[in-house]
């Protein structure tokens, strides 16, 4: 018998919380590489909550696949609020989830300047029905640590909107 590390209890967490409630979930994520959902679907039987992940790295990628308007990237950066939410709203559009979080940062160890510092994190939480919710943070550590705080936070989030009413 395997031990769930605090990470997987909470993902366990989000997964049950979403099962009562009969919600599914999507990610879209970039900074994270997909492991945000590779954290959901290490729980056995996640396969009846989570419906899909996408992994937008690139910024070509968040067009094609997300629909986010290339303009926006050009005009705010990868890293914006702004761009969190279209990759949100893409998301949800492209996929059966009552529920998405999108992620977009900088994990460094390069990449950062003093408007955008290495750990910024920009993150919309989207549910069909309800208002978005953004979050920004700026992570201490290293890129590992900032990525597993990204997971952290994210499925945070997901778990405050699935509660929601």
């Amino acid at each position: 018998m395997s031990v769930l590390t605090p990470l997987d209890q909470k993902a366990a967490m989000v997964l049950e919380t979403c099962r009562a409630r009969g919600l599914r979930l999507a990610t879209a994520e970039s900074c994270t590489g997909g492991l945000i959902i590779g954290c959901l679907t290490g729980i056995a039987g996640s396969s009846d909550v989570v419906d899909r992940g996408f992994v937008t790295y690139s910024n070509a990628s968040k067009t094609e696949v997300l629909g986010v308007a290339p303009d926006l990237i050009v005009r705010l950066g990868s890293v914006s609020a702004e761009v969190a939410r279209a990759m949100a709203e893409g998301a949800l559009a492209r996929s059966n989830a009552d529920i998405v979080v999108a992620v977009t940062g900088i994990a460094g160890p390069g990449g950062g300047s003093a408007e955008k510092p290495v750990g910024l994190v920009h993150f919309a939480c989207a549910r069909r029905g309800a208002a978005m919710r953004p979050a920004r943070h700026v992570f201490p550590g290293d890129r590992a640590a900032v990525r597993h705080a990204t997971v952290d936070v994210a499925l945070d989030l997901i778990r405050a909107m699935a509660e929601t009413n």
